[in-house]
């Protein structure tokens, strides 16, 4: 009779998970290996869902219907990806992989872009915009929040925003005597963005430890529960 797709589930996972935590023990055969078909899994998977989402129904399938050329923009459309595919293919070759920076660079500067975008939307203006609003008297009476609570929490935020820029402002001054020091200002507001570093530094190890912990209990309980499983089908 064979094993039950559960039970075989259950001990997969007890195998691998008892090969991550030999790592505990120090760097070994087994911890690589395990690395490795995570690794290849993974990319295994990635290729995968860029086939079966990207490429094949975008690209390879109105080609092949012949979809692509029922009208010249969409033929436009499907041309410059087109190209930009054998470019990169062309980087298996040792040879033609100068072809491929072409593609490598619209890569990377789209990469960039969407990075620079995301990060001013996604990150400043939010912030620019928390830190303002921490003075909106009005808000705050209308959550039934003290206004002077509200005024001192915006206060430190935005004494928190400043003093963690000036940490990073690395400019300075050539004094009469030819000593070059920083503004006494900048000085004193890089040392409170200092201690702003350091606590954000150390809610954000805390944070990880947790997880790390929380993790490593449910792996624990979950090795405990798959004996038990094996025990009982046994």
């Amino acid at each position: 009779m064979l094993p039950s797709t559960e039970l075989l589930s259950a001990v997969v996972s007890f195998v691998v998970t008892v090969l991550i935590l030999s790592y505990l023990l120090g760097d070994n055969p087994l911890f690589r290996a395990t690395i490795y078909i995570f690794v290849g899994t993974s990319a295994g998977y990635v290729a995968a869902v860029a086939w079966t989402q990207v490429i094949q129904p975008l690209l390879i399938q109105p080609i092949w219907s012949g979809e692509a050329f029922s009208n010249a923009w969409q033929a436009i459309i499907l041309f410059f990806p087109l190209i930009g595919s054998a470019l990169l293919l062309a980087k298996v070759s040792p040879r033609l992989s100068g072809l491929g920076q072409l593609s490598m660079a619209y890569l990377a500067g789209v990469g960039a872009a969407v990075a620079i975008g995301g990060a001013v939307l996604g990150t400043l203006v939010p912030q620019i915009t928390a830190t303002f609003g921490g003075f909106d008297v009005k808000l705050a009476v209308s959550r039934g929040i003290n206004p002077a609570f509200m005024i001192l929490n915006g206060a430190l935020i935005l004494l928190g925003v400043i003093s963690t820029l000036a940490y990073f402002h690395f400019g300075i001054r050539q004094k009469a005597d030819d000593t070059k020091k920083r503004n006494f200002l900048v000085n004193a507001l890089s040392l409170i963005g200092r201690i702003y570093i350091a606590i954000t530094f150390g809610v954000l190890f805390a944070g990880v430890y947790m997880a790390a912990l929380t993790a490593l209990i449910e792996r624990v309980d979950s090795l405990r529960n798959i004996v038990i499983l094996l025990t009982q089908s046994l």
